[in-house]
């Protein structure tokens, strides 16, 4: 039988894991409605020819979006495991280091189309 503070350290942990969970959703429904705006609203906006530039950038950011919807949901069920035998999920230096890259990249995009767009 475990001891009532462990418990009550892997109830919060749990619940914890669950609020991480809705953060990566947040995230990727962030960049799928930066990837709607920029893709399909913003063209409409400008007066610019190049409107592939838009979509490109913008269709990037929504796959950006479903990665971190995927992501979030592969974290929360290694954290879960992780929990039941009692040890801890690292987060994958890979992972994190492809997604920064990618946030980094679409950013530079995105500000490529406010000065040349």
């Amino acid at each position: 039988m475990r001891e009532t503070g462990v418990e009550d350290a892997t109830r919060r942990t749990r619940l914890a894991n669950e609020r991480t969970y809705l953060a990566w959703w947040r995230t990727g429904l962030a960049a799928l409605a930066v990837g709607v705006g920029i893709g399909k609203l913003l063209p409409d906006h400008t007066s610019t020819s190049v409107n592939w530039a838009y979509e490109v950038v913008g269709v990037a950011f929504s796959v950006l979006g479903i990665a971190f919807i995927a992501v979030g949901l592969q974290r929360a069920r290694a954290v879960e495991e992780a929990l039941d035998r009692g040890s801890f999920a690292p987060l994958n230096p890979t992972l994190l280091t492809a997604l920064v890259i990618a946030g980094i990249l679409l950013g530079l995009g995105a500000i490529g189309l406010v000065i040349f767009g």
